[in-house]
């Protein structure tokens, strides 16, 4: 299989398939120009690297693009002589439709639109994706294993719910960032030093993150659980949770990003 770029996400889906033993170092090729990021990848993981795919000769059954959306358009052509039965493209490149690809791989090409996210990095993200038509149920079963080495997946067909799907969890992790962020500033204007704020917050946040993430329980019902009537909880909710409180400032920050999302894809 070929692996198109080695940085942040290509790099954690990589860890991920060869800890998993999905993928086994020899079958992997990663086509990576950057020399210092080629040389990290071959001393870290012990897999194929070269700077382009001009030289490779055999068929991959999966090809993964895992650039930069903007360069894509410089990258994806060259992959277009393996478009065919028994090859799919899987692409985590935010707002580059299946129509995108089809356009520059060709009619036969069997295409997966991913949308992970940098949790996938500890292996906790979540991947939603969207098939085209060629993709059989071998090639979705490939894709599937593939992404779940960093984390849950959840197939859609609708294509037009993955700018919402970007906003909600491609953008996610950093409204949970700006969150500490914000905790450790407010900790600070109540009198706490810097250090203590910032770690306060941090910790906090990592963990009921986790708490969220192996309890049965809903997240309104640990809210619920934390917060005793009349107490400090219940004070500080009562402006997060207003009419001009939290909720409505967040859906209009999804929206704003949903938009753009739209607009890159076009």
């Amino acid at each position: 299989m070929l692996l198109v770029g080695g940085g942040k996400m290509g790099g954690a889906l990589l860890a991920g398939w060869l800890k998993r033993g999905i993928v086994k170092a020899k079958h992997v090729t990663v086509v990576e120009p950057d020399a210092g990021t080629a040389k990290a990848i071959r001393r870290r993981h012990r897999v194929a690297v070269v700077a382009d795919p001009g030289g490779i000769a055999a068929k991959p059954g999966t090809v993964v693009f895992a650039v930069k959306p903007q360069a894509m358009n410089a990258v994806a052509p060259a992959y277009a002589r393996f478009a065919g039965a028994g090859t799919v493209f899987l692409s985590i490149a935010a707002g580059k439709t299946i129509g995108y690809f089809q356009a520059r791989l060709g009619p036969k090409a069997a295409i997966v639109r991913a949308m992970p996210n940098t949790p996938a990095a500890v292996g906790h993200g979540i991947t939603v994706a969207i098939a085209n038509r060629r993709v059989g149920k071998a090639e979705r079963k490939r894709c599937d294993r593939l992404l779940k080495a960093v984390g849950e997946v959840a197939w859609i067909d609708d294509e037009a719910l993955m700018d919402a799907v970007t906003a909600v969890s491609g953008s996610g992790p950093a409204y949970v960032f700006l969150l500490a962020e914000s905790l450790a500033e407010a900790g600070k204007a109540a009198g706490l030093p810097a250090d203590l704020s910032g770690r306060l917050a941090r910790v906090t946040v990592a963990g009921s993150g986790e708490l969220l993430h192996r309890a049965a329980d809903d997240p309104a019902t640990l809210r619920r659980n934390v917060t005793s009537p009349g107490g400090t909880t219940a004070a500080a909710l009562e402006l997060l949770m207003a009419a001009d409180g939290l909720q409505p400032l967040l859906t209009r920050a999804v929206a704003a990003a949903a938009k753009r999302s739209k607009q890159l894809a076009s």
